[in-house]
């Protein structure tokens, strides 16, 4: 029995960005016992604060010519999945590029309209496990949970260990207004999106921009990843090979100081056999990311992280890498398709989390993970797939993560179709069966000279060749791969044609599937 000061329920969420909502909203929806812990005032402390100039870089394609919401959600990268029509961003506002005030007031709105079981202004200060329990202390409070959902995003930048960093203006200080950095020589640190967006917002006032980080700057439209420099950042990039002396340095940067009014920067060059150089600046700017807080767990249940040190290590069911019960929400959940899939961002980590609201019931309150019996017949099953490919939200947006997968048992003559599971954990989970497909939409990742002029061969024969999204259907032995089929590529992204899509896929799921009318035999 809890004590004074104590509560105690399964799951304790920790953070109520968009990543504890949306989790808050399927566990509250199922009935569960649930808290939610917020250290500020109100949801969403994140976007109150950053990007710095207000503007994301998550799209907001509202005109779609779409009628069916699901299809809509593939450009919808900002609302939360829920049941109500007002509730999605697109509501709260018209623009491509909308600003975060916007998402923070949607935010506001979605814990408030749901009712979500959310306490303020309460800080978790310190977690341990005690007797397979998690306790988390906030201020004079105790809460007590048989799991532990961290949903508390970014803790604070990643500062990296260069001497004489702490003479730059952190991402998180820098000035949004770019008359300060009139005629102004301008070194940032880094080039993500946190630095083209620096860049962009004081191109028109300095003097000088440079760029500096070890490795190239990587394109999202060479990378198809949506964490990679954007395409509404290429102002600089233009400049650059437009001779402006604006500049995207490769470089490490060795040591950092001051000499009366300015700043030296000893760089080595990465691309340039080793040339060194000392460069002079007015100002140094740090725009290297976010990192995760560790602090706040004890010994007892301190998690793993992933190899760049920045992101907690997950099992395939997004569940801590070392720690039983202890379960990540929201971008912390990125690690498994880290720079591949959108994990990092609310339209990938919304499936995400509708999926380990399943698994956490399934854990927890013993509820069979919800599952679709379909007959061992090659055409139900390749109708099935396509309509799965050609409607799904899930599958299009967490592209090479999240699959659909049919589980054959051949005993039971059925098919058990599962939904938007990690491709990882699928195959992990159904090793004991001796046929199981996976269905996921795959870019093809050839690496080519110029995105923008890639040669085609348009033939379901060459389907693997496809450049651009298209399903991929898996065929697993016991946990082993052992086929593979591509289905070509379309511009409208429908796959339905019946030389094209239908005959092929129908053909491998046959000969996987060995149905008397399609043996040699027969």
């Amino acid at each position: 029995m809890a004590s004074s000061g104590e509560h105690v329920h399964r799951y304790l969420i920790i953070g109520a960005g968009p990543g504890g909502l949306q989790l808050s909203y399927f566990l509250q929806r199922a009935g569960a016992d649930y808290l939610t812990l917020e250290r500020e005032d109100s949801p969403g402390g994140f976007f109150r604060r950053y990007p710095r100039h207000r503007r994301l870089i998550s799209l907001n394609k509202v005109h779609t010519g779409e009628k069916d919401p699901e299809i809509a959600l593939r450009w919808d990268w900002n609302s939360l999945l829920n049941d109500s029509p007002d509730l999605m961003f697109p509501r709260y506002s018209q623009e491509y590029f909308p600003s975060a005030d916007d998402l923070v007031r949607y935010l506001t709105d979605f814990q408030r309209e749901h009712a979500l079981n959310v306490r303020f202004s309460t800080s978790a200060d310190r977690v341990e496990k005690v007797g397979g329990h998690f306790v988390v202390h906030a201020g004079d409070e105790v809460f007590r949970a048989e799991c532990l959902i961290m949903a508390n995003g970014w803790g604070g930048p990643y500062i990296p260990d260069i001497p004489g960093i702490e003479l730059a203006v952190g991402y998180e200080d820098i000035s949004e207004s770019a008359e300060d950095f009139t005629d102004k020589r301008v070194l940032i640190i880094g080039k993500g999106n946190s630095a083209f967006e620096t860049a962009q917002a004081i191109l028109g006032q300095a003097a000088i921009i440079h760029l500096a980080s070890p490795s190239p700057v990587r394109l999202a439209w060479t990378s198809k990843h949506p964490g990679h420099v954007r395409g509404q950042y290429g102002a600089l990039l233009d400049s650059y090979w437009f001779k402006t002396l604006h500049g995207v340095l490769e470089c490490r940067v060795d040591r950092i100081w001051r000499e009366g009014d300015r700043y030296k920067a000893a760089i080595t060059y990465t691309l340039a056999d080793g040339e060194q150089a000392v460069l002079e600046y007015d100002t140094v700017l740090r725009c290297t990311g976010f990192t995760m807080n560790t602090g706040l767990f004890d010994a007892s249940c301190m998690p793993e992280l992933a190899p760049n040190g920045r992101l907690p290590a997950i099992r395939p069911d997004f569940q801590s890498a070392n720690v039983e019960g202890l379960y990540f929400a929201g971008t912390l959940m990125q690690a498994r398709d880290f720079k591949r899939a959108s994990s990092a961002f609310i339209d990938g980590f919304r499936y995400n989390l509708r999926t380990l609201a399943a698994l956490l019931a399934e854990r927890y309150g013993e509820e069979p993970l919800r599952q679709e019996v379909l007959p061992v017949d090659p055409d139900q099953l390749t109708a099935t797939m396509l309509d799965r490919v050609n409607h799904s939200s899930a599958l299009w947006t967490q592209f090479e993560y999240l699959c659909d997968a049919y589980v054959v048992d051949e005993a039971a003559g059925q098919i058990l179709h599962y939904v938007d599971l990690p491709e990882d954990y699928a195959v992990e989970r159904f090793a004991g069966h001796p046929l199981c497909f996976t269905v996921t939409l795959r870019w093809g990742r050839a690496d080519y000279g110029d995105v923008f002029a890639i040669q085609r061969h348009p033939t379901p024969e060459r389907a693997h060749e496809s450049a651009f999204l298209h399903p991929v259907v898996r065929a697993w032995r016991h946990g082993e791969q052992v086929g593979e089929r591509h289905l070509l590529e379309d511009l409208l992204a429908q796959w339905r044609d019946p030389a094209r899509h239908v005959q092929p896929l129908r053909a491998f799921l046959a000969s996987r599937l060995g149905t008397p009318e399609d043996r040699p035999d027969a």
